[in-house]
């Protein structure tokens, strides 16, 4: 099992919110998880299935590796609107650039786009000998050559694939996405400005019987009254 990030982020605070909640967009996404599903992730073709898992919304995340040189890798998601398979400037929501500083410490940072324009992650460290995925651990080993010069990226053919993955999946994981989906509108941290959005987005439903979230039943609109006998 790999290891957690060693670095959390912060709580709050503008620009490194852990969620961005934002006008366009009405869907959160947790960077934890997203620099986490990098870490493990055995190719692109396994982080792109990872992403779209972590993803509460509708649309479909699509995928760009490409490695610049032997010691800079750039991660691209972004919604392939106009299905051409590249990553627009228009279309990109963020990006995680993974740098070798030495021949066995790296680093990557995460930063937002669009509608998460403005979020920026802390620059968390990897080494060689940590529990990560071929994707990442591929630069540690012997003989090294960059695998993405010719980049890859995910097929406009493959999105109607990645969706129906993602859809079994959270038909198989009620509770996991159930979860990440109830975070839909929530924010750690001022929103306006570069995080695209003024109004608040609605919280989420409440159920129509059983009280509320935290178990609290309401109480009857009218109490029973016993008359004297």
């Amino acid at each position: 099992m790999a290891m957690s990030l060693a670095t959390t982020l912060p709580a709050c605070g503008r620009g490194n919110d852990r969620w961005v909640t934002t006008e366009d967009s009405r869907v959160d996404i947790d960077w934890d998880e997203v620099g986490q599903a990098y870490k493990d992730a055995e190719g692109p073709e396994d982080f792109e299935r990872r992403v779209n898992e972590i993803y509460t919304g509708d649309e479909v995340i699509s995928v760009a590796v490409q490695d610049k040189d032997e010691k800079t890798q750039l991660v691209t998601g972004f919604f392939d609107n106009n299905e051409d398979g590249k990553a627009g400037d228009d279309e990109t929501i963020f990006t995680i650039q993974r740098d070798l500083v030495s021949a066995d410490k790296g680093q990557y940072q995460i930063a937002g786009y669009g509608p998460y324009a403005g979020y920026h992650s802390p620059m968390w460290d990897i080494a060689a000998g940590m529990m990560m995925g071929s994707m990442m651990m591929s630069v540690f080993s012997p003989g090294y050559r960059p695998m993405y010069t010719t980049p890859y990226s995910t097929a406009p053919g493959r999105r109607g694939e990645l969706m129906t993955q993602r859809n079994a999946w959270r038909q198989s994981n009620p509770d996991t996405f159930n979860k990440r989906a109830s975070k839909s509108g929530r924010s750690y941290g001022a929103k306006g400005g570069g995080f695209g959005g003024g109004r608040p987005a609605p919280g989420p439903r409440m159920p129509s019987r059983g009280g509320g979230r935290f178990g609290l039943r309401r109480a009857p609109a009218h109490a029973p009254v016993r008359l004297a006998g």
